[in-house]
Order: structure tokens, then C-alpha cells, then sequence
């Protein structure tokens, strides 16, 4: 099974295709993030991510995409254009007929590290090390979009997912 991971931003948008092999073996195929200037129109940046994004999907077909759902500290304006990001994200998986599993980010962090409050250091180490790679991820958008996968690919192993529920 290959799992798309997806860290929804406007600026920097991070992605990752991790596949789940036999023996319990978690594989990277790509990853990396989607990045757009500040100084574009608010709708070019957006098509930006629509556009490479939809290229992606279809270069891979993944069997689903993990999505994090926005999670709001202090300032919700902030977040506005991270949700504007988050619709256009949705639209491509949804065009290309993708099941979506939508996440928050202590849930992921349970999944990956065991500890819904883990810090950013040990959800990269936990993603460095599930997934053998040689350095650890970067930018931070990244590392968060293989660990959105990483707990995609465990739901998609559970009977639940398999049976349709």
C-alpha cells in the first residue's frame, strides 16, 4: 500500500509517498514540499499547490491520502490562508478519486512516537528512523507530511479500514 502524507500550508506545503512492504517495512519514495512566494497572488499560490500537487498524485497513485486537519493555538487568523491551502489540497485528492484520512497533529504524533505531545526533534528522529533514511527530513513541513503517512499507511492496515468501515 502506498500512503500520500500531506502538512497543509500556503508557503510551504510538505509532502511524502511512504509505502508499506512486507515484514512491516515502511519505504519513502519521495517527499519533499510544495513552496510558493509571498509575494504571489493569494489564488496563484494556491493553483501552485493545486497544480503540483495533482501532478504528484498522478505520477504515484497513492491508494489514499492523510491529510492534518488545522489545529489553532493562538492566532486564527493565521490560519485562514492554511485552510485556503487545505480546500485546494482536498479538491486534488478528491478529483483523483483518493480516500482521505484526516488527522490531528497529536494523533499523529501517538501514531508515529507513542506520545500525543511528542516535540518536532522526536517526530523527525521517529520518521528518520521507521523509514531508514540518511538524513533526517527537511524542512519540518516535511518530516510532519511522512509522519501524516506513516499513520495513514497503520490505519489502512487495520481490519477496520480493510473492510470498508
Amino acid at each position: 500500500m502506498l500512503a500520500l502524507g500531506i502538512d497543509p500550508g500556503t508557503a510551504i506545503c510538505g509532502y511524502g509517498f511512504v509505502e508499506s512492504l512486507p515484514g512491516n517495512r515502511l519505504v519513502a519514495h519521495e517527499y519533499g514540499a510544495i513552496t510558493t512566494s509571498p509575494k504571489a497572488r493569494p489564488e496563484d499560490r494556491l493553483v501552485k499547490i493545486y497544480d503540483e500537487l495533482d501532478e504528484l498524485i498522478k505520477k504515484y497513485r497513492p491508494d489514499a491520502m492523510g491529510v492534518e486537519e488545522l489545529f489553532f493555538y493562538h492566532n486564527i487568523t493565521t490560519g485562514i490562508p492554511v485552510a485556503q491551502a487545505r480546500g485546494v489540497i482536498l479538491l486534488a485528492g478528491a478529483k483523483n478519486n483518493l480516500p482521505l484520512i484526516e488527522w490531528t497533529p497529536p494523533q499523529v504524533k501517538q501514531s508515529v512516537t507513542g506520545y500525543g505531545k511528542a516535540d518536532k526533534k522526536q517526530v523527525i528522529y521517529m520518521v528518520t528512523k521507521l523509514l531508514h533514511l540518511p538524513k533526517p527530513p527537511s524542512p519540518d513541513d516535511t518530516a510532519d507530511a511522512l509522519a501524516v503517512a506513516i499513520a495513514s499507511l497503520y490505519k489502512m492496515d487495520s481490519p477496520a479500514w480493510r473492510n470498508g468501515l
